[in-house]
Parts: C-alpha cells; sequence; structure tokens
C-alpha cells in the first residue's frame, strides 16, 4: 500500500501530457481534441484526482465541481475580469478587447492599429483599475509598436459609458524585449497595496533574465497611475532607469501572477521541456534562469551554480512539463480542501493543478479535478468575489469562458 500511495503522488505531482514539444506549445503544435460537448460539466467526488492523503488538508473532502461555459465563440482569450453589472472584459491574443454579457460576445471598437501581434505575443495581461467604476480605466501587456521595433508595454484604456468602444490614453511602460513573439509574458496583476505587478518573458534572449537593466525575464513593480516604479523594489535608486521596475529577475516566461491572503506574491511559468515552476516571489530575488551562450535551453530552469542565491522553485513539473499559465487562490469554505489553494491552469497538459501550500510557502500537495479536463488548453483562471473561479480555454478559433464553482 505505501508503494501504491507513493507511485499516485508521483504521477500527479508530476503531471503532463505524452509530448516532446516545448512546454508552451505555441502557437505551433496541434491543439488536444477537446471531447466535452455540453454546456455544463460536473464531476461526481470520485472523479477528483487525490494524490495522497497526508499533511495540512488531509481530513477535509473535496467537493463536486460544476463547470458551465458562461462565452463561446473567442479566439486565444488571454485574460477575463468582472467589470461590474455581470459583466466581463476580455483579451483575446489577436489583438482584440471583448466584452461578455449575458452569454454574448460583444467586440469593443479600438484602435487595433497600436497592437503588435506574432507568434506567442499578442493582446494578453489585463487588469482592472480598482476605481473602475468611476474612471473606465484598465490596463493590458501587449505587443506594441507595430510600425516600428516592436516590444512588450503596459498600455492605460478606458471604457466608454456605453461599454461600446475603449480608448486608448498612454503607454505606462515600454520596452519589454520582443523578438519574433517568442516568450512574451505577459501577466498582470494589482496588489493590495495598490502596486502594479507585471510578469514579463525573456523573448527567447538568454542574456535577458540575468541583466538587472532589460525589463525581460522578470517581474516588475510599479505604479498604475503614474508609471514610476515602486518605491519598495530592491533597486529603485539605480542609475539605470529600467533597473528601478525590477522586482525580482532570472525568471523564463512568466504566466501567471497571484497574491495570496497573507500578502505573499506568486508566479507561474514555462520551463524549456522540463520544469515549470510555481515560485513563491521575494523582493529581489534570483530564479537562475541563464540560457547562456546564446539561448541554450539544457541549462536547469534555477541553476543554483550562479554567483550569489537562488531562489528555490516551490512546485516543479519534472518532465514532462506541462505548460503552466495563470493562477489565483481560491477562497471560501465551500470549496471544502480546496479552499486556500493555487489553481494553476495549465496549456499541454489541458488541466488545472490545484496546489495546497503551507504557510512556509512549502508544498503540501496537488489535486487535479477530473471536471477540467476535458476543455482542452486552458490559460487563464481568476477569481470572482462570489468564490467562483473563471477558466479561460485556449485552442484558438471557438475558445470559450468556463464558471467553476463548487457544488454538494
Amino acid at each position: 500500500m505505501t508503494r501504491l500511495l507513493a507511485a499516485v503522488l508521483a504521477l500527479v505531482l508530476v503531471p503532463g501530457a505524452a509530448c516532446s514539444s516545448t512546454s508552451e506549445a505555441e502557437p505551433e503544435g496541434s491543439a488536444p481534441s477537446v471531447t466535452a460537448s455540453s454546456t455544463t460539466a460536473e464531476e461526481s467526488p470520485s472523479a477528483s484526482s487525490a494524490p495522497s492523503q497526508t499533511g495540512e488538508g488531509a481530513a477535509q473532502a473535496a467537493p463536486r465541481l460544476k463547470v458551465t461555459k458562461i462565452a463561446t465563440g473567442l479566439d486565444h482569450p488571454w485574460d477575463v475580469h468582472p467589470i461590474g453589472q455581470g459583466r466581463f472584459l476580455v483579451t483575446e491574443r489577436v489583438g482584440r478587447l471583448a466584452i461578455i454579457e449575458d452569454g454574448d460576445v460583444r467586440r469593443l471598437q479600438m484602435p487595433t492599429d497600436l497592437i503588435w501581434a506574432s507568434g506567442e505575443t499578442g493582446l494578453m495581461g489585463l487588469a482592472i483599475d480598482p476605481a473602475f467604476a468611476d474612471n473606465g480605466r484598465f490596463y493590458t501587456c501587449n505587443g506594441g509598436n507595430p510600425q516600428g521595433t516592436p516590444d512588450v508595454r503596459i498600455m492605460v484604456w478606458k471604457l466608454n459609458a456605453a461599454a461600446t468602444r475603449a480608448s486608448y490614453r498612454r503607454t505606462l511602460l515600454a520596452g519589454f524585449p520582443a523578438t519574433s513573439g517568442r516568450h512574451g509574458g505577459c501577466r498582470l496583476l494589482i496588489l493590495d497595496n495598490g502596486a502594479l505587478l507585471v510578469g514579463t518573458g525573456d523573448a527567447a534572449t538568454g542574456t535577458n533574465p540575468e541583466n538587472k537593466t532589460s525589463l525581460g525575464g522578470k517581474t516588475l513593480m510599479l505604479d498604475p497611475v503614474t508609471g514610476d516604479p515602486w518605491p519598495d523594489n530592491p533597486f529603485v535608486n539605480a542609475n539605470n532607469r529600467r533597473q528601478r521596475y525590477v522586482h525580482t529577475y532570472g525568471h523564463r516566461n512568466v504566466q501567471g501572477l497571484a497574491q495570496r491572503e497573507d500578502g505573499t506574491l506568486w508566479s507561474a511559468e514555462h520551463g524549456p521541456d522540463r520544469d515549470d515552476e510555481v515560485n513563491l516571489l521575494k523582493n529581489g530575488g534570483d530564479y537562475g534562469w541563464n540560457p547562456v551562450p546564446g539561448y541554450n535551453e539544457s541549462v536547469p530552469m534555477t541553476d543554483q551554480s550562479l554567483p550569489g542565491k537562488q531562489v528555490a522553485a516551490a512546485w516543479s513539473s519534472g518532465s514532462p512539463t506541462v505548460a503552466t499559465s495563470g493562477a489565483s487562490f481560491v477562497a471560501g469554505e465551500e470549496w471544502g480542501w480546496y479552499d486556500g489553494t493555487l489553481a494553476v491552469a495549465a496549456l499541454k497538459a489541458s488541466e488545472v493543478l490545484f496546489m495546497k501550500l503551507d504557510s512556509n510557502g512549502k508544498l503540501v500537495d496537488v489535486r487535479i479535478p477530473a471536471a477540467l479536463t476535458s476543455f482542452g488548453r486552458l490559460r487563464a483562471v481568476t477569481s470572482l468575489s462570489n468564490g467562483s473561479l473563471l477558466i479561460t480555454t485556449d485552442n484558438g478559433g471557438d475558445d470559450a469562458v468556463l464558471r467553476v464553482r463548487p457544488v454538494g
């Protein structure tokens, strides 16, 4: 019995599909086939993948999960957030913004010529201003400057009162590196203290992650109103202006950001052909990705041989990768075992990993509910104030936004 439990735990802590491609599998490679054709899916308690019943929270039962498609017909929806009155704002990687209202998808009028879309890069991360109800202000992280040398940047927008048009207001911060569009990041998260946290990709350029004067392969922190570096940043007094924005460095391609109730910050990122990571972000921390010379992806994801101290991952996929993407913490007693876990979407593995982490940031357990394994590639995870989760599919052409809630 001990050997059986150990084998099951090993399988679930290193999940993934049998695939030899890089962890992103974007945009090359075919999307997994979607076998669920119904609008609503629900799992029985026995369908939940439970790797172990040891450690913190072992006595709690995992509730059944009900999954409902609240919208379809989207194309690579990268992020989704509520904007009040039962409406949701969505970014589509191809360079469009859409509103979901009562199940209908309505594309917004917007200056699409400001967005550069290529490969994995396009209109990506989304954050809603805390005062949105009064000012209509929101932020995107996207490819920009399509008429010149493309980059990745944070742009500020305003939604009109009729919710039909998004007007460009200003660029908050530009100059995140971009090459072919590979490893463009880019997730946004407004923190409890008002700062804007940004996760970026390394643009498949080996020197970017460890170079503190590059905005690539980093988490950045800034004031979302002024665009200034956040005053608590570790290098805020550096001579180089870009370095002042750096919060952590040594990342490969940050796809998910989340803040736990205790204030701690977490990221999810893609590894090469192994070792996707979930990391506890520490101000000024080095996360050890240094693929040089050239872009040498055979080096360790967290290279402990580099000068100084590198922060070890809280969770790593090992091999094969699952292509970790969006992440959000789950809250609510109705979630049972899942309450307080970090829900991490996986693109290649077409699943959501619910990770239980202790107060010190150590991994306790992982569960993968069967109810979320039949929708193909999954990109964003957003927690709603009512306790539900929103998850976007990322298969291309006819994608959906899913609402997930516990039942029974």
